[in-house]
This record gives structure tokens, sequence and C-alpha cells, in this order.
């Protein structure tokens, strides 16, 4: 984990930086990210317009909706802020370690990266229930993010058993979120003890709901196929 990033969102907009390059994804997704949580924060996330966050981001309009046409996008953007970050910082997997402690790590790591959101993402949280559409427009792009964070973990969700993998992992990052979003520790230990618990419970999960699907031979005994929890 980094050494304690402040949890105010950094002045990503292009205003503030006139070499900034307007057509960098990247760069797009953080100004995005930062005026969009900035807002939510002020004034609660379903008074958040697109309009408004492509001003407050200096976007021009005619760029902006390219990559921006709906609210669920600016969710969007800030979640692959928080991918880039953690993909930023991959590193050789450890064959020695579990694939429970990487995912620990992984996810710890994208926490860290959303502490400048977390703010805006309380008001998103308190709000979202009301705004069902755009939760389910989000769901696809949420899906995707927690796909990458897999394979940041050397994890393979691309192969048999990957969808399972992609919505439990969905799950405990939602579960871990509602801590994380309150955890006033320097070191985000509740966050850090909350995701512990809540992989350990994914992997005993796993394991069981393997035990019923794997399949058998004629004698009723399991093959040796490899088991859709192997990789947790």
């Amino acid at each position: 984990m980094s050494d304690m990033p402040s949890d105010k969102p950094e002045d990503n907009s292009f205003r503030s930086d006139p070499t900034a390059d307007s057509t960098d994804p990247d760069a797009l997704d953080r100004a995005v990210a930062s005026a969009a949580m900035g807002l939510a924060a002020e004034k609660g996330w379903r008074r958040v317009g697109l309009l408004e966050v492509a001003h407050a981001a200096g976007i021009p309009l005619s760029r902006f909706h390219h990559r921006y046409r709906g609210r669920a996008d600016l969710l969007a953007a800030v979640s692959r802020v928080a991918d880039a970050t953690v993909l930023a910082g991959e590193g050789a997997v450890d064959p020695t370690e579990s694939a429970r402690d990487r995912l620990f790590d992984v996810m710890m790591r994208r926490f860290d990266a959303l502490r400048p959101f977390r703010d805006g993402l309380r008001a998103v949280v308190r709000d979202l229930p009301a705004d069902p559409a755009t939760a389910l427009a989000f769901s696809c792009a949420f899906g995707r993010s927690m796909a990458w964070m897999l394979r940041a973990a050397g994890i393979d969700p691309d192969r048999r058993g990957g969808a399972a993998l992609v919505a439990g992992l969905g799950t405990v990052h939602a579960r871990v979120m509602r801590v994380f979003l309150n955890d006033d520790t320097a070191d985000l230990s509740r966050t850090m003890a909350a995701l512990d618990n809540a992989l350990r419970g994914a992997e005993r999960w796993g394991a069981t709901f393997c035990r019923w699907t794997r399949p058998r031979g004629p004698l009723g005994k399991p093959t040796g196929t490899e088991s859709m929890s192997s990789g947790i």
C-alpha cells in the first residue's frame, strides 16, 4: 500500500493543466472521476449531471460525449482510474503466495487508490439504490474491473468458472466498501480486517460450491477436473 494518500481528489481538470492531452483516455478518466466525485460530495450523487461534470473537468462536450454518455460512465471512470493505479504497480506473481493473499494485496491497493474519491463515493452508495438504471448500467464496467483485479492477482477469469470468480470478488468488494467508506484509521486497518474476513468467507464458499458441482465419474467419485475455486 502507498503512504496514506489524501482523501481529497487532486485537481485533474484540464483547466488546471493547459498542457494536458485531452485525447488521452486515462487523463480524461482522471479529470472526470475527480470532477464527478467532487460534485457528488458537495451536493449528492442524485444531483450530479453530465453537463456539470464536463464543465468542472474542463472537457469540451464534443470530446466528452464520445466517452461519457450516461451517469454510469462517470462511475466507470472512477473504477478505471483505480484499475489503472493497481495495474501500474503490477509485478511478477509470487508463486509462493496463495491466491487469496495475492488478491488481498491487489484489492487493498484498489481501496488505497479510491481514497481520494471517498467523500463522493459515500454519496454514491447512499443515493444509488434510488437510481437502479444507473446501477444496472454500471454493473458491466464493474464486472470488467473485478476481472482485471483477478488478472492482477494472477488468476485467469477467462477460464471455466471465471464468471463465478468475478461475481464473487464483486460481492467481496461491495461488502468491504461499506467498511472502507467509514474507516478513519490511517492505515485502513478496519478495511484490511474486513477484506481478509470476506476473502476467507469467499474461499470457503467456493470450496463448498465446487464439491457440489464437480463432475463425477461412473462410480460417483469426483473426477480430476480442476475445481472452480482452485484460483482462490
